[in-house]
């Protein structure tokens, strides 16, 4: 099964939910396509098999730091304390798990950018740890407006489903000097880059008043 799910996430990463047939996975594994059946009742359920396979293990990794956080912060966390419990403890899993994990870290980002069902999943396997970190941003900021703090969040999801679908594309404008896959720079620089964005954001929020 394990084989199956592999080869499944490396296709449906390079070419999508819609570009990938069960024959496809069926051909990369080594096995009769009715294999696949047996397992699968069709294509999506193959497809969220793979993705429900890694979620558990990055969303759970992210609660316990999450929660780990909270505790050593005894009730003053910081926004980058706070965003780097959420981002660094899953950019960890691109940086040492293997190809598989960055195969995931692209699925990911097509599932986060397809509002006709990647949405729900998002949902299912990423709420409750999103809002754990909603939580801690809003006893970090106690002053900023809620809807600054949502907001906030959407800016850095996006930012991270751009690193993670790795286009190539920050190669290219950079000449170089920056690599779409070099997870390290990102998480050396992405969780102190978002905290000055949210601690702006509500600053601005004050002179406004």
């Amino acid at each position: 099964m394990e084989q199956i799910l592999d080869a499944a996430e490396a296709l449906f990463s390079k070419h999508g939910l819609y570009g990938v047939t069960l024959k496809d996975v069926a051909k990369q594994v080594g096995v009769h396509h009715t294999l696949m059946n047996y397992y699968f009742d069709d294509k999506k359920a193959l497809f969220d098999a793979v993705f429900a396979r890694r979620a558990v293990v990055t969303s759970e990794r992210r609660m316990r730091a999450l929660e780990a956080y909270e505790a050593a912060s005894a009730g003053k966390p910081t926004v980058e304390g706070a965003l780097r419990a959420f981002l660094d403890t899953d950019l960890d899993l691109y940086i040492e798990g293997g190809e598989g994990w960055k195969n995931y870290a692209a699925l990911g980002a097509q599932v986060a950018n397809t509002p006709e069902w990647g949405a729900s999943l998002m949902d299912e396997h990423f709420d409750p740890v999103v809002l754990k970190l909603i939580g801690l941003l809003k006893q970090a900021l106690p002053d900023c407006p809620e809807a600054d703090i949502f907001w906030g969040y959407h800016f850095v999801t996006g930012a991270l489903m751009l690193t993670l679908a790795r286009t190539g594309r920050i190669d290219k404008l950079s000449g170089g000097v920056c690599k779409s896959d070099d997870f390290h720079a990102v998480k050396e620089r992405m969780a102190a880059f978002m905290a000055a964005g949210f601690i702006a954001a509500c600053e601005r929020r004050k002179t406004q008043v």
